[in-house]
């Protein structure tokens, strides 16, 4: 199962099944995002890739893979045992529900080695917030202490801290060799998957990071979300 507006490379299906092992359930894999024509398409980008593509490919080194919905390769008897293409409507998004249902059986989410390419283009500032948010709300529904963990992602938290240990005496440049660290190793990422980062990548970087905190408390405003004027009540049972 993919979604139309990945670019998919020739040797594409021989990648998924390159990936699957002995206790493999299914493989999947994020979208490394792609051709942003503007800054907020920068920004959506930096979401997609050294935040989110980051975070799933910990998860998958340290064997905690999780689906996500681009990509979804399927052994048809995992699926079936697990209650079929019915069973994906028992969560908010079909990524949660295929995670739950793999990890039921006793097996496992692995990524390929090669991630698919996503189109960004041109975005709005309101675009890539209420994309992010409706995400956002999916994972909060699907894994609530996963989620509630996300509040420390980004570096908010340690430089507020040590802006803190500043005002009372500490050194003053540590926030900034903090933030220095951070996004350095952030950019080495990038360039480690492929990515080349332009000084607009690294401001979107930082504009990410601004709204992190402001999502995350968003969230909880409510479960549901509207998706292309359909709105999706996590309170509604599965079709």
């Amino acid at each position: 199962i993919t979604d139309a507006n990945l670019m998919l490379a020739p040797d594409y299906l021989t990648g998924l099944a390159d990936a699957w092992g002995p206790d493999t359930g299914l493989v999947s894999g994020p979208p490394l995002g792609a051709a942003p024509e503007n800054f907020w398409g920068a920004v959506e980008c930096a979401f997609l890739n050294t935040n989110q593509a980051r975070w799933q490919l910990a998860a998958d080194a340290l064997g905690l893979g999780f689906a996500q919905g681009k990509t979804l390769m399927w052994n048809a008897r995992v699926l079936e045992a697990g209650g079929g293409l019915a069973a994906l409507g028992r969560d908010m998004a079909e990524d949660i529900a295929s995670t739950k249902l793999v990890r039921a059986q006793g097996l496992s989410v692995r990524l390929p080695q090669q991630l698919s390419v996503q189109p960004v283009g041109s975005k709005t500032a309101r675009a890539v917030w209420d994309r992010q948010l409706r995400w956002s709300r999916v994972r909060r529904d699907g894994f609530p202490a996963f989620f509630a963990a996300e509040f420390a992602q980004g570096p908010a938290l340690g430089v507020s801290a040590l802006f803190s240990l500043a005002l009372l005496g500490g050194p003053a440049s540590l926030p900034l060799l903090y933030l220095a660290a951070w996004y350095g190793i952030e950019a080495a990422f990038a360039r480690g998957i492929g990515l080349a980062l332009t000084a607009r990548d690294l401001l979107a970087m930082f504009t990410r990071d601004a709204l992190l905190p402001a999502l995350w408390l968003a969230t909880f405003g409510r479960r549901g979300f509207e998706w292309r004027g359909t709105a999706v009540d996590a309170n509604a049972p599965a079709q």
